[in-house]
């Protein structure tokens, strides 16, 4: 399997994920020819997401009433390596590869339930603010949390 630009060494970089979501592919999620949709990928990273930052407690600052800041992507790229067919069973994994100021670098990992790589992706998200869409660095509470997610 060819390795993308972001994957130095794939057996290293799978060893470093430590958030899980699962997911079975429902039915509604395939196309004609009876694989996953190429769109729902985006959607399983988009879930893997709010769930990682769920458990690791962090953006509820975005939420509450008067927040200032909201995530944004900047960009999100899928590299397709397994075929996926309705009701398998998927692991999405995510992990923190790199914090900026206000940005963060995710990757993400699909596993089928052999463990064989089904997809991996990468996507940059960005702390904005409400009012004016510029870039808001991130406050050291929500460093603190990314670089102990990136620890466990």
């Amino acid at each position: 399997m060819a390795v993308s630009d972001y994957i130095e060494d794939l057996e290293k970089w799978q060893s470093e994920f430590r958030h899980s979501y699962p997911v079975t592919v429902r039915f509604s999620e395939t196309d004609a020819f009876g694989h996953l949709n190429n769109t729902v990928s985006f959607v399983y990273f988009e879930q893997g997401r709010i769930n990682f930052f769920k458990e690791i407690g962090f953006g509820e600052e975005w939420f509450a009433s008067g927040g200032e800041g909201i995530p944004v992507t900047a960009d999100l790229h899928c590299d397709y390596r397994r075929q996926v067919f309705f009701d398998e069973q998927l692991d999405v994994q995510v992990k923190v590869a790199e914090i900026g100021n206000s940005s963060m670098d995710l990757h993400y990992l699909i596993t089928n339930a052999s463990g064989k790589v089904c997809m991996t992706g990468r996507g940059r998200m960005v702390q904005v603010s409400r009012k004016t869409g510029k870039p808001i660095k991130w406050s050291e509470t929500a460093l603190e949390k990314l670089n102990v997610s990136r620890s466990q």
